[in-house]
């Protein structure tokens, strides 16, 4: 196949116009029969490494069919990756969900790419628990995570952990031991100590901004922290509920657009209508695009928006384009491992392409060089 008339991204140049050619499942320099996408931009599949469910199903309560329908779903929506995050529970239960993890991934059923877990509890602080369930909150503990990553047969590629608890320090070096980045998140670390964190080897933060300190001109905190460590990447949910638009574009302009990685944060509740929703043990109710805990309307519990509709929120806020593909599409697939395969679309990678019309909505989906989802 040889995709003509769009705009292609390239990771150097932003968009430019060229031929996309698909052979054998990979981007390559020649294709065969020519396909017309005129005024489209052709991007690579996205990667969120942080979400909990959708179409009414979610990664903590591992079930097989629940995590297939959440990979058919994603792979609609272009999100060609998906690394789903468990919510603070049991150890018994995180174990479940690990291992059903290393069971999808075994089976290879079809929908998204399972490249990874993201334990975002439960090495968490109850003053920033935010929707977390206090009753599973646990001391950062190495071991535990040793565990949880055999369950899960390597495939843990992230956890949160607040960085002001007993022994995290030394939880950040068995994370790094086990193949896991540690995200600092659900704290409420000074910036001292999460510079402390930051050199002992975290790489990333959790949901910038969200169940963290303020970022302030006396008092940074984490945010002003992880700006200080250039390797360190940063969260950003950009579903206009999390994240007031002007901080989305300043975020943008501090970090920079390598430094950024969009997420969805999104929720079972996503591609689901209003109502009321179990959430790691408790209830959410969701109105329009907002969903908050039952009882605690003030309490943000995630998102209902996909990644690709909080890619295309982004540009509505004066990201430009190119920028929010690097950030939902290469820096994940970087912060994964997986982009020496993934995350562009550069000659010999998987053809995992997402389509986009001029109004940024979807139009189809290649993966692995096929078109699964719409049509061109």
């Amino acid at each position: 196949m040889r995709i003509t008339d769009a705009l292609v991204f390239d990771v150097k140049e932003g968009f430019v116009h060229r031929d996309l050619c698909v052979q054998d499942g990979l981007i390559a320099r020649e294709g065969g029969d020519a396909v017309s996408a005129p005024g489209c931009y052709l991007i690579p599949g996205l990667t969120d490494l942080h979400f909990h469910g959708c179409v009414g199903e979610d990664f903590s309560d591992a079930t097989p069919d629940g995590l297939q329908k959440m990979a058919d779903y994603e792979l609609s929506r272009g999100v060609t990756q998906i690394c789903p995050a468990g919510m603070t529970l049991g150890e018994d239960q995180l174990t479940r969900i690990c291992q059903n993890a290393a069971a999808h991934k075994a089976k290879n059923a079809g929908g998204a790419e399972l490249v990874g877990v993201n334990l975002e509890g439960p090495f968490l602080c109850k003053a920033k628990k935010g929707a977390q369930n206090e009753a599973f909150l646990h001391d950062p503990d190495p071991a535990m995570l040793h565990r949880l990553q055999e369950a899960a047969q390597g495939m843990v590629k992230l956890v949160t952990l607040a960085a002001e608890q007993p022994g995290a320090l030394e939880f950040i070096q068995g994370a790094r031991q086990d193949g896991v980045t540690v995200s600092l998140g659900h704290t409420t670390a000074d910036y001292d100590t999460a510079c402390a964190a930051y050199k002992a080897g975290a790489r990333q933060a959790t949901h910038l901004f969200n169940a963290m300190p303020p970022f302030t001109h006396r008092a940074p905190g984490v945010v002003g922290a992880a700006f200080d460590y250039p390797e360190v990447k940063v969260e950003l949910i950009s579903d206009g509920v999390h994240i007031h638009p002007s901080v989305v574009r300043a975020v943008f302009r501090l970090f920079g657009k390598d430094r950024v990685i969009l997420i969805s944060d999104s929720l079972r509740a996503t591609g689901m209508p209003d109502g009321r929703y179990p959430f790691g043990g408790q209830e959410i109710e969701v109105h329009g695009n907002r969903a908050t805990m039952v009882g605690d309307p003030d309490t943000l519990a995630g998102s209902v928006s996909d990644l690709m509709a909080c890619l295309k929120s982004a540009v509505s806020f004066g990201i430009p384009l190119a920028d929010a593909v690097t950030a939902a599409a290469v820096n994940p697939a970087k912060v994964l491992g997986i982009y020496s395969r993934l995350g562009s679309l550069d000659v010999g990678k998987e053809a995992n392409v997402a389509v986009l019309d001029e109004r940024l909505d979807l139009k189809a989906v290649l993966f692995h060089g096929e078109v699964v989802s719409g049509e061109l």
